[in-house]
């Protein structure tokens, strides 16, 4: 990749269609944990005009359909959903839950392998950089920042007539491979009738300077910010385009700045490895950042179904540390049990905690006291710091 470049990442808010079937999804998952921590979950999620399908997998104890369906509801209250096309009070709802297959079931448990094998085959990303406090890429951060930040004002009247369902994208310019501004912002927004563009303009514009350090937004042309290019947006949400679990796989990691293994997170327990395996590469890859040996790293771990170790581990840092490579891959191996079960226990993953990585990334997000966000932790920075 050149030096000097322009580079782009978007984000969706949590009322875009496919961000509402990944926050069921993963209240599902939640509501099965909550129950019993062993519990397997795969569930897919559709929405389109006042109308929600579940369907899927689980193997746990026995949720009743409507207590679902009720569960259902809340989160599309919470979203902020009460339209005519698609309404919390109103949505028809329909679940098709089934057993887990016992083909999967029996890889995933074999009692030959104490640490459990992977639920699946398939590839992981984790990545970390400096570019940012949070050491995730800068594009994405701030993408991900300017909607969260217009969903806590809109949920408390702070924002008025901005509905729910919206999009941003940030350009930025790199020279030397660094972040040095913003050249474009794009924000497409669902807003009421009585809102002409003139005033959802005025009412977003102060987000993005909430969101963007100002050193980047010094040079940046006021015929570069879109807002609402094509119009009017007014019919959105589910009632405007179809929702599927699964379709921002891209929002949800590093905004195309590293690779994707191609599986996605929400909807899944974290025997799937495509959530719990892209969890543990990002803990790895941001310990590395924050130790100071590299200011970028990439991990790539591979996985076959019914194996418990990783098939491989791959490791690339920036330009020019090429060398430390291989110190950085033995303290992993020697350090780190990244089976199916020592993952969930190492981050902690068997907790409901789920439901909140659903919209705004997965990753740049801030660890809780209710367990939420372990993968964000920098607690093996000492372990790293030898090479640094």
């Amino acid at each position: 990749m050149k030096n000097n470049y322009l580079f782009t990442s978007e984000s969706v808010s949590e009322g875009h269609p496919d961000k509402v079937c990944d926050r069921i999804s993963d209240m599902v998952v939640d509501s099965y944990l909550s129950l019993d921590p062993e519990s397997r979950v795969a569930c897919e999620t559709l929405t389109t005009t006042n109308k929600v399908v579940l369907a899927g997998e689980t193997r746990g104890p026995k949720i009743n359909k409507e207590e679902l369906i009720s569960k259902v509801r809340e989160c599309i209250k919470d979203i902020g959903y009460d339209q005519e096309g698609f309404s919390w009070k109103t949505a028809n709802i329909e679940t098709h839950l089934h057993e887990q297959s016992t083909d999967i079931a029996m890889g995933v448990d074999s009692k030959d392998n104490k640490d459990e094998g992977a639920g699946d085959q398939g590839i992981m990303f984790g990545y970390a950089c400096n570019e940012t406090d949070e050491l995730m890429p800068a594009p994405i951060y701030y993408s991900h920042k300017i909607l969260r930040l217009m969903a806590k004002d809109r949920k408390s009247g702070k924002l008025v007539g901005i509905e729910p369902d919206s999009k941003s994208q940030v350009t930025m310019m790199y020279e030397n491979e660094k972040p040095i501004k913003v050249t474009s912002v794009v924000i497409s927004t669902q807003h009421s009738k009585d809102l002409n563009q003139e005033k959802v303009r005025e009412a977003i514009i102060p987000y993005i300077q909430k969101s963007i350090p100002k050193n980047f937004l010094t040079d940046l042309n006021p015929e570069e910010i879109y807002i609402n290019p094509t119009g009017q947006f007014i019919i959105g949400g589910p009632d405007g385009d179809t929702g599927l679990t699964g379709r921002k796989i891209i929002v949800d990691t590093y905004g195309g700045a590293a690779p994707h293994g191609g599986g996605a997170f929400s909807g899944k327990d974290p025997t799937k490895v495509d959530r719990s395996a892209a969890y543990a590469s990002r803990y790895l890859a941001k310990n590395v950042v924050a130790s100071g040996i590299s200011e970028k790293c990439l991990i790539q771990l591979a996985y076959a179904i019914g194996v418990s170790k990783p098939l491989s581990i791959f490791i690339k840092l920036a330009s020019g540390d090429e060398g430390k490579v291989d110190k950085v891959k033995k303290i992993i191996e020697d350090n780190f049990n990244l089976s199916p079960r020592g993952i969930r226990e190492m981050l902690k993953l068997n907790n409901p905690i789920y439901e909140v990585t659903s919209a705004y990334g997965h990753f740049g997000r801030k660890s809780s006291n209710k367990g939420e966000f372990t993968w964000e932790k920098t607690d093996k920075v000492d372990l790293f710091k030898q090479q640094s």
